[in-house]
Formats: structure tokens, sequence, C-alpha cells
């Protein structure tokens, strides 16, 4: 190993580790800095109890403003807009449905959705992208072609071979699948640019106006070959099976999710998503060595073409799957699980700060308030728990002398003043809830509702448990250089 390989791998691993480090720095600041400036731990509690106050009624504003738009789009009949446009006749769609030891219920539920569509051109193509180690693939896929043949214009199966230096995941199959569409498409003579690819988790219920929405937003898109488009994936598929807390959790997401697509300038698409094959095949398709690969695939394209790259928001609901394992236990662990391989996605900051020096051709400030962006995301993840709950009894535990200041005295109270107006922003949360699953067909009945109040008492617990402490896990994890195998999600 020569010495500038060398030098390489060390300036990676620091890249690497700069948000897990000032995670762990955020984490222990009043114990190292109280006993010596106890003020500064002060007014750092109360400035970023402020912060989440604001960030809390930004994130409520713009999901009411996402929900009132999905209302109006709802109304609007996109089938019968496009139908005479002059160059629908060449768009085709193929949605691959990436999965891995998925049950074939699950699978033909996802796919009955897809064939409901309201689409006026039968050229939706379904990829069906197995992994070649399942045992079952070959079987799951001759029963769902069988089954949807006259549903769709053709479709197609892959089976993915894990190859040397690719880590298995969504990201090396939709890969190996996405380049399988591509030498199906050039054999037909279909125009890249007018080829979209949507990738459809194996759970995700499209809904029946997606692709009528969805082309019609593309067509009326000057940059639409450098756009993603995504609707929020809603976590209310299984909802009234789950235990209470991963109910929580999937009311979060859900309502979090909903808010980030009235966010168009940080708006970056998660989980289920379209964009056109010619920006797959120009970034070289995901990157087959990574494990988070939705904001990944963004980067790419962003690091290459900067700010022509965004993602357009589709006003419309896709409802999917919370984790649920069948019993109480089991569901914690893989809910666990599954949110230390989101907050994985820190290591896409690492990716980001090698590219803002191999980007010259690239606005400097544009690259570093895109990072900026994403280490925020990923900072708060695992430390803000700690600095809302505890922080504030620390500086005058450890430094009794100025517990007797008028400053230490006023600092838990006035943290708790500013957290208690922060928790009213859950009635809101709570409506929208509500109000989101009626449309998804998972109504509240009336003597529910006293829970669905009283179970966010628990909210910091649950935060901690399933939230904050596996995501620090991630954080901790990279620091010390070790991986973590993708696990697919059970949702049974």
């Amino acid at each position: 190993m020569n010495k500038n390989h060398i030098k390489i791998k060390l300036l990676n691993r620091i890249f690497d580790s700069v948000v897990p480090i000032f995670s762990w720095v955020l984490i222990t600041l009043p114990l190292w800095l109280s006993p010596f400036h106890p003020a500064v731990v002060a007014y750092f509690i109360i400035a970023f109890d402020l912060y989440f106050f604001y960030k809390s009624s930004v994130t409520v504003f713009n999901a009411v403003i996402s929900y009132k738009k999905i209302l109006i789009h709802q109304k609007i009949n996109y089938s019968k807009k496009i139908k005479s446009h002059k160059k629908i006749s060449q768009i085709n769609h193929f949605v691959i449905i990436p999965n891995y030891k998925e049950p074939l219920y699950k699978l033909e539920s996802t796919v009955e959705a897809i064939a409901k569509n309201d689409y006026p051109e039968k050229k939706i193509y379904l990829v069906l992208a197995f992994e070649e180690r399942e045992k079952e693939a070959f079987l799951k896929a001759n029963v769902l072609k069988k089954k949807y043949k006259n549903f769709f214009k053709d479709i197609l199966v892959s089976f993915h071979r894990l190859k040397p230096g690719e880590v298995a995941g969504k990201a090396s199959n939709q890969t190996h699948a996405a380049k399988f569409v591509d030498d199906y498409i050039s054999k037909k003579g279909f125009e890249r640019k007018l080829t979209l690819v949507t990738i459809c988790d194996a759970d995700s219920h499209l809904p029946a106006n997606y692709f009528s929405y969805l082309t019609y937003r593309f067509l009326h898109d000057k940059e639409r070959i450098y756009h993603f488009y995504w609707a929020p994936v809603l976590l209310y598929n299984n909802f009234w099976q789950l235990p209470f807390f991963v109910r929580m959790q999937a009311t979060l997401s859900s309502i979090l999710r909903l808010a980030f697509l009235n966010d168009k300038q940080n708006l970056i698409q998660i989980s289920t998503y379209s964009t056109n094959l010619w920006l797959l095949k120009d970034v070289n398709f995901w990157d087959v060595d990574i494990i988070p690969e939705d904001w990944h695939i963004y980067l790419q394209a962003f690091f290459k073409y900067g700010e022509k790259i965004a993602t357009i928001p589709l006003f419309t609901i896709i409802n999917g799957d919370a984790v649920y394992s069948g019993n109480l236990l089991k569901t914690s662990f893989n809910r666990y699980d599954q949110e230390r391989r989101w907050a994985w996605g820190v290591s896409d900051i690492g990716y980001s700060l090698r590219k803002f020096f191999s980007t010259p051709h690239l606005n400097p400030l544009l690259k570093l308030k895109k990072i900026i962006f994403l280490a925020e995301h990923h900072l708060l993840w695992p430390t803000a728990f700690f600095i809302l709950t505890v922080f504030a009894s620390i500086p005058p535990l450890i430094n009794p002398v100025f517990k007797r200041t008028v400053l230490g005295f006023l600092l838990p109270q006035i943290a708790g003043l500013i957290l208690t107006l922060t928790s009213f922003m859950l009635i809101a949360y709570v409506y929208l809830d509500v109000k989101l699953r009626e449309k998804v067909n998972q109504k509240t009945k009336m003597y529910f509702l006293p829970l669905l109040i009283i179970q966010w008492y628990l909210l910091p617990i649950v935060s901690f448990l399933f939230s904050s402490l596996p995501a620090l896990d991630a954080h901790t994890r990279i620091l010390l250089g070790k991986k973590i195998e993708y696990r697919v999600t059970e949702k049974v």
C-alpha cells in the first residue's frame, strides 16, 4: 500500500467521521463544559430549545400546506389532462420493485395497486427485481407474471447476482434492474429522456393517479431530465396492527414526510420515487457499494449538475407499511434495525465532502449549503433527545455554584416552558394523522381517540429507544470503522 493510498484512506475516514464526532461532542457538552463555563451551556440549551420550537412550527406549517395541496390535486383529473398531449405516445413507464424474501401476498398487493392505475396509455412496464440468492424468487416471478400479464405492456424479471465490491441491498439490486431496463429499451428503440423509471418499494401502494400525475408534471417541466419526482410514502397500510410505539413512529414519519413535500428548496426523495432513465444512466445508476441509496442517487446527480438537480413534489399519497413482525419483541428489534439503517445515511456527508473537493465546476457556496443541510439533518437525529430532555438539569448538578445564580435557577424553568409550548404542536400532528388515514381507509374509531392522545406522553421514551439510540449506534459504528449489513425489514 503506497503513501498516497494511505493518505486518501485516512482523509476518507476523517470525512466520514466529522458528523459522528460532532454528535458525541454535543451529547457530552454539558459534562465537560459545565465545570468551567456553565453559562455558555445554559445559553446553548435555551438557543437550541428555541430553534427546536421554530423547526417544529415550520414542520406543522409545511405539513398543513401539503395536506391542503393534496386535497386540491386530488380533484384534478390528470388522466384526462394528458390524454391529448402530443408526446404522451412517446412516454414509457418502467416500475422497478426491488425485493428480497418479501412474502408473495405482499408483492401481489403492491402490484395490484399499480395495476389499478388510471393512466390512459398502456405503456407501463413492470420490472420485478429479485435477488438470485433467494430460492423462491423464480416461483414468485412466475406467479406474478401469470397473474398480471394482461395489466401491463410487459413484465420484466431480473435476478441480481451479488458481485465482488457490491453491498447487498436496494442500491445494487436497483442498478442491476435499471441496466436490464436500459438494454431492453435500447432494443426497442425507446428514448431514454422520455423513459420514466419509478422505484417502488415492495410494500408501497401507488395511488391510481400516480402515473397520470407524474406524466403531467414531467411533460410540463422544462428541466425534466435533471429532476426526480416524489410523493410522500405514509406508513399507514398496517396502522392498527402495530404496537403503539410503532404507531407513534409511523405517525411522526408520515407527518415529517408530508412536511418535506412543501420544502421545495431542500426536498430530496426517499423510498419510492421517479426519474428518467437518461439521468440514471448518466450518473452510472446507483453506487453499488452503499446501503442508503435514495439521498445518495440525488447527491450523485447534484455533484455532476449542481443546482439543475431538484426533486419535484407530487401532491398525492403513497401508502406503505410500518415495521411489524408479529410480536412485540421482534417488532422492536426490527424497528431499531430499520432506524439504524436509515441513520447510516450520515455516510452521505463523507461522500459529499469528498465530492466538494473533486467538483471544481460547481459553485462552492452551493455545495457548502447542501452539505450543511445534510449535516443538520443527521446531527439532530442522535442529539436532539439529549439536549431537549436532560441537558437543562446537568449544569446545576455539576457546578453547584452556578445553581445559585439567576440563570442557573431559571434554566430548567425556561427550557421546560419552551418545550411545553412546543408540545402543543402534537395537537396538529394528531389531527393531520387522523385526516390522512381517512384518505387511505384507515379510519379512527371514536374509542381510540383518547389512546391516540395519551400515548404521546411516552414520546420521549419512544424517541430515545427507536430514533436517537439507533442513530447514535450508526454514528458510533462509523467512528469505530464498523459496518452494518442490509437486512430486509420484516413487515408481515
